[in-house]
């Protein structure tokens, strides 16, 4: 959510600032805006609206050059989207700009306090507090003037800020909002995402807890909030520039489609060793699994529904319960939490808000916390006691694919490693489930043969206002996801529901011409499955059914269309079945012309409430 970058070294900010402002509007945004520090002063260029907005009226400028500067794409949060609370925002005295991800939750105090002392606003953004706040304060050093202020801030900020006074310098402030430093020749920079630094170097520091930046074009210095020096080193990421590059796909999540049996080779493959699976780093003993009561799995959005599908492979392979939550109801509803729980949280960013509170909530409690994540580093990372990484890389589009395809094989690779550990499965069970994993990525390659049909489907059903998913068991869980991806990118009403509740309500939003799309993988819900499509044809509806090769022909005597996939074990398919309802979202919505790589009103990074 948001994107910073900025600039200090030899050469011109501007080119830099808005090539990294491109690299992050996978972050989403609604506004851009850039500061650049010249001989005149602090210059502040900022639209309303799609980067190109911003890149036109830059060059309809006559700017001066300057090695100085920082940027912003913005989505709103507080303030409706708009020139006046797009970022940069400039103190009253126009000597300090700043850029910032994140919430001020004392804003509204702190204003009222700089009103009085004769600041005047001119946004209605929490950004333009902090701004104030730091002019206020300032005494001629902008570091000293920064500890003070940020020392008052209460909530989450990753910030970026220039001073008219004490050119020269950029100073980074992180607390719960990611923040990056990349280390260049004669020149250095900041950004809220590796990407947008990855075509000038691959030498990054990634910002931890309460830490400040001073940056110029020779050097870099940390410090605590306090102001102690602190010392650090510099990663090299393992990152191409090209990752970030549509490669000849027409969108970022076709090509994150069609990268799914890698990334999933790349995340399970590695961790099977001697037909053993094997996670490195995760050393809970034997007593510990076998004395838990409970798993609880929390995340937002994509990474829920893979804790969906997890909860009923777990369970079934290791007799654990297993509870889902959402992260943003879980922390405000009393959770049953202790030290016999193990809190599973996943994100693909690591830095998603609700789930990094959660995980917090969780720690109160004394539970252990394994985390999915995407991103080294990231704050989740940080503050689990154990860590899985995806293998996903950067993931551009803002509606997830790869991401959630890696995510799901690790809670499978987990799910068997627990059933090994606790005598759950016999050794030849054992085998079979982990050979069925292996092969999920060819398995994926099959279907993308059938991508045909499923345009030509698309092509049918484009102009629909309404859909609705039905499946049951793993197929419900796997009907979640495809509603989500539907409404996400096509902006199509869409809703899934477990098919044996059709009765129970929903079925009276069935009509003639409406369009339902149901999962039916599950070998013993077959017969089940096949009544409730009934139920729905005998009211007008035009059925689409994804099913496996074995039950195509049960299937297709009631249903309209039929997308068959392969076959594996039943708790696994929801890999398979997912992979046409991506497909098919992402079909309906280019033929609908939406903007799929980044849909309206959504954030690929999620960092506020």
């Amino acid at each position: 959510m948001c994107g910073i970058i900025g600039y200090v070294g030899s050469n011109d900010s501007v080119p830099f600032l808005l090539q990294g402002l491109q690299k992050l509007e996978y972050r989403g945004y609604d506004s851009a805006g850039v500061a650049i520090c010249t001989d005149n002063g602090l210059n502040v260029i900022k639209k309303k609206g799609r980067l190109e907005n911003l890149v036109q009226e830059i060059e309809c400028l006559n700017l001066p050059k300057s090695n100085l500067g920082i940027g912003h794409t913005r989505w709103a949060t507080h303030g409706s989207p708009g020139d006046e609370n797009s970022h940069p925002q400039l103190s009253d005295s126009k000597n300090i700009a700043v850029v910032h991800n994140g919430i001020i939750e004392n804003y509204i105090v702190l204003k009222e306090f700089l009103i009085k002392k004769g600041k005047k606003f001119t946004s209605d953004t929490d950004t333009e507090v902090i701004a104030q706040l730091i002019d206020y304060m300032y005494n001629g050093n902008i570091f000293s003037s920064v500890i003070n202020a940020v020392n008052k801030l209460e909530g989450s900020f990753a910030l970026g800020i220039i001073c008219r006074s004490d050119p020269g310098k950029i100073i980074a402030v992180k607390k719960d909002s990611p923040l990056i430093i990349g280390c260049g020749e004669n020149e250095n920079y900041i950004a809220s995402d590796i990407p947008a630094v990855l075509s000038k170097t691959n030498r990054v520091y990634r910002l931890k807890e309460c830490e400040i930046a001073v940056i110029t074009q020779e050097s870099i210095k940390l410090y605590d909030f306090e102001g102690s020096g602190l010392d650090f080193s510099f990663e090299t990421v393992d990152l191409d520039s090209s990752c970030a590059e549509k490669n000849g796909y027409e969108h970022f999540m076709l090509k994150e489609i069609m990268e799914q049996p890698d990334v999933i080779k790349k995340t399970v493959f590695p961790r099977i060793k001697e037909n053993q699976v094997v996670f490195e780093n995760f050393d809970l003993p034997k007593e510990y699994f076998e004395k838990l009561k409970k798993i609880y799995i929390v995340a937002c959005g994509s990474a829920y529904h893979v804790g969906c599908s997890g909860k009923y492979v777990i369970e079934k392979l290791t007799g654990i319960p297993v509870e889902v939550d959402l992260a943003s109801e879980f922390r405000y509803r009393s959770p049953i939490v202790d030290n016999n729980t193990l809190v599973i949280t996943i994100s693909q960013s690591g830095e998603t808000a609700d789930t990094l509170a959660a995980l917090r909530e969780a720690k109160k409690y004394n539970a252990k916390v394994l985390s999915i994540v995407n991103v080294a580093g990231s704050p989740i990372a940080n503050e689990s006691d154990y860590v899985f990484y995806t293998q996903a890389g950067p993931e551009i589009a803002v509606a997830t694919t790869k991401a959630y395809s890696a995510q799901l094989c690790l809670i499978y690779l987990l799910a068997l490693y627990l059933s090994k550990i606790l005598a759950k499965i016999d050794e030849q069970g054992y085998i079979n489930y982990l050979s069925d994993i292996i092969l999920i990525p060819e398995k994926i390659k099959e279907i993308f043969e059938g991508i045909k049909n499923i345009r030509s489907l698309a092509q049918d059903f484009f102009r629909i206002s309404d859909a609705f998913f039905i499946g049951r068991n793993l197929d419900y869980a796997a009907c979640m996801e495809g509603s989500l991806k539907l409404k996400e990118i096509s902006y199509v009403h869409s809703e899934s529901y477990a098919a044996g509740e059709l009765k129970h309500g929903t079925i009276s939003l069935i009509e003639d011409n409406t369009l339902v799309i149901a999962v039916a993988t599950q070998s013993s819900l077959i017969d089940k499955i096949v009544s409730n499509i009934r139920e729905v044809k005998a009211r007008g509806a035009k059925v689409i059914a994804i099913t496996t090769h074995a039950n195509f022909y049960k299937i297709s005597e009631v249903s309209d269309h039929v997308i068959p996939i392969p076959k594996l074990s039943d708790i696994f398919m929801a890999s398979l079945s997912v992979i046409p309802l991506q497909l098919f979202s992402y079909c309906l919505a280019l033929l609908r012309e939406c903007d799929i790589d980044k849909p309206r009103n959504l954030a690929k990074s999620v960092t506020v409430e």
